[in-house]
C-alpha cells in the first residue's frame, strides 16, 4: 500500500484538490443563488448546466486525449475550470452562471477522465482494487471537505470564488511536475442503449433515475437548505455528512447485495430512501399533510397547503440524522446498478456496460436540477424531497415489475464494488471484476 501511494501521490493530490474545489463551488453557487433571489427555475437551469457540460465533456475528452495527450488536456481544462469560476464571481447573472457551470462540468469531467486513465496505467491486476479504494476515499473526503469550506467567508463576497480558482490552479502543480510519462490513452467503448436495456432493463432504468436523483441531491441541496433558513455552518455540516455517508454505507450494502438477490437490495434501498424522503417532509414541515383526506389528492389546490416548510425548528437533530442515513443508502444505488447489470454480461463487457450506464446516468442527470426546481417552485422548498421520493419509488416499482417477468440469473463471479458517484468508465476499469488485463502495468 505504501508503494502504491508513493507512486501515485501526485495524481491523487491533484485530483483531490480539484474535488475539494468542486465540493465548494457547486454548493457556494447554490447558497449565493438564493441570496441573490434567483428564481427556483433559474437556479435549476444554472445547476443543470454543470451536468450538461459533464455529459458533453465525457464524450469529447477521449478524442482530445488521443490527439494531444493527458498532460495538455489536464492543464487546459483545469485552467478553464479556474477561469470559469472567476467569470462567475465577476458577473452575477443567471445566464453567465449557467455558461460558467457548463464550462466547469466540461472541464472537470475531462480532468477526471485523465486522472482515472492514468490510474489504470499505474495499476496491475494485484493493485487496482487498492487504487480504486484509495481513489474512492479521496473522492468522498475531498467533496465533503469542500462543503466545509463554505465557512471560509461570506458567500456574497468574491473571496470564496477566488479560493476555488486558487485550488484549481494549485491542482495543476503536482500533475505537471510528475516524472512518470503520460500513458497511451485507450478509448473505452460502450454498449448502445437498446442493447443495454435488453441486457438489464432494471439497471438501465435505475441508472437514468439515479442520475436524476444524484444531480438534484447534490446540486439543489444547498439551495433547499438556504431556503429553509439553515445557517451557513449548518449547511456545510449537512453537506459534509451527506457526502461522507456514501462512503460508509457502501461496504455493508455491497455485502448484502452479494449475499442476496441484488434486485431485492436495489428495491429495498429505494423503498427505504423513499420512506426517508417522506419522513423528512414531515420533520421539516409546519403543516402536516392530511392523509385521511385522500380524495383531496384529486384537487390540485391541496398542493397550496403542501407549501411544506419554513423552518426545521426543534426537529433539526432528527433532520440531520435521517438525511445522513438517506444519503448513505441512496449513494449506493449507482454501484448496485452497475453490479446488477454486470450479473448479466460477460466480464469482457463489464467496462462497456459501465460506460453505457454512465451515458444513461448522464441523460438523467442533465435534467435533474431543472426538474427539481420546477417541483420546488410549485410545491415549495420541500418539493425537493417530493421529487427525490418520486424517482426512488419509480425505481422500486420497476424493480418489482422486473422480478415478476424475469427470474434472476446472477453471474457468480461478479461482486459489488464500492464506487465514487462521479467515476468515469476509465475509472471503472480499476474494478478487479472487469477482467481487464492490467498485468503489464506497474504500480
Amino acid at each position: 500500500m505504501v508503494k502504491i501511494v508513493k507512486n501515485t501521490w501526485a495524481l491523487f493530490t491533484g485530483i483531490g484538490i480539484i474535488l475539494l474545489a468542486n465540493g465548494l463551488q457547486g454548493n457556494l453557487m447554490g447558497v449565493r443563488s438564493v441570496i441573490e433571489n434567483f428564481s427556483s427555475l433559474s437556479t435549476g437551469i444554472i445547476m443543470s448546466g454543470y451536468f450538461v457540460g459533464y455529459f458533453v465533456g465525457s464524450n469529447l475528452t477521449p478524442n482530445m486525449v488521443s490527439r494531444v495527450g493527458h498532460i495538455r488536456v489536464f492543464a487546459a481544462f483545469a485552467s478553464t475550470a479556474s477561469l470559469s469560476i472567476l467569470i462567475i464571481a465577476a458577473y452575477v447573472n443567471p445566464i453567465v452562471w449557467t455558461l460558467g457551470r457548463f464550462l466547469t462540468g466540461l472541464s472537470l469531467v475531462s480532468c477526471y477522465v485523465v486522472a482515472e486513465s492514468w490510474l489504470n496505467d499505474r495499476a496491475n491486476n494485484r493493485t487496482r482494487g487498492k487504487l480504486l479504494s484509495i481513489y474512492m476515499i479521496i473522492n468522498y473526503l475531498a467533496l465533503g471537505s469542500g462543503a466545509l469550506l463554505l465557512n471560509f467567508d461570506d458567500p456574497t463576497s468574491f473571496k470564496p470564488f477566488i479560493l476555488v480558482s486558487i485550488l484549481l490552479s494549485i491542482a495543476l502543480v503536482p500533475i505537471l511536475l510528475t516524472k512518470r510519462p503520460a500513458p497511451k490513452f485507450k478509448k473505452i467503448g460502450t454498449l448502445n442503449l437498446i442493447e443495454l436495456y435488453k441486457i438489464s432493463p432494471l439497471g438501465t432504468v435505475s441508472s437514468f433515475c439515479t442520475g436524476a436523483i444524484y444531480s438534484a441531491l447534490f446540486a439543489m441541496f444547498a439551495v433547499y437548505a438556504t431556503k429553509i433558513n439553515f445557517s451557513l455552518f449548518e449547511i456545510s455540516i449537512l453537506l459534509f455528512l451527506t457526502t461522507i455517508a456514501g462512503a460508509f454505507f457502501q461496504a455493508p450494502i455491497g455485502y448484502l447485495s452479494d449475499k442476496y438477490n441484488r434486485r431485492i437490495i436495489i428495491i429495498l434501498c429505494n423503498l427505504f430512501s423513499a420512506v426517508f424522503c417522506f419522513s423528512l417532509i414531515f420533520i421539516s414541515s409546519e403543516k402536516l399533510f392530511n392523509l385521511n383526506a385522500l380524495h383531496m389528492l384529486l384537487d390540485i389546490n391541496v398542493f397550496k397547503d403542501f407549501s411544506l416548510i419554513t423552518y426545521a425548528g426543534t426537529s433539526k437533530l432528527n433532520f440531520f440524522i435521517i438525511i445522513t442515513i438517506y444519503s448513505g443508502i441512496a449513494l449506493c444505488v449507482f454501484a448496485l446498478n452497475l453490479a446488477h447489470t454486470n450479473d448479466f454480461v460477460p466480464k469482457e463487457k463489464f467496462v462497456a456496460a459501465g460506460g453505457g450506464l454512465q451515458l444513461v446516468f448522464g441523460l438523467g442527470a442533465m435534467g435533474g436540477p431543472l426538474a427539481c426546481s420546477i417541483v420546488m417552485d410549485n410545491l415549495g422548498p420541500n418539493g425537493y424531497f417530493v421529487y427525490l421520493l418520486f424517482f426512488h419509488a419509480l425505481i422500486a416499482l420497476f424493480g418489482i415489475y422486473r422480478m415478476a417477468v424475469r427470474k434472476v440469473a446472477e453471474n457468480p463471479d461478479n461482486t459489488f464494488t464500492p464506487l465514487p458517484r462521479n467515476i468515469t468508465p476509465a475509472g471503472i476499469e480499476l474494478d478487479p471484476d472487469t477482467g481487464v488485463d492490467l498485468s503489464n502495468n506497474k504500480a
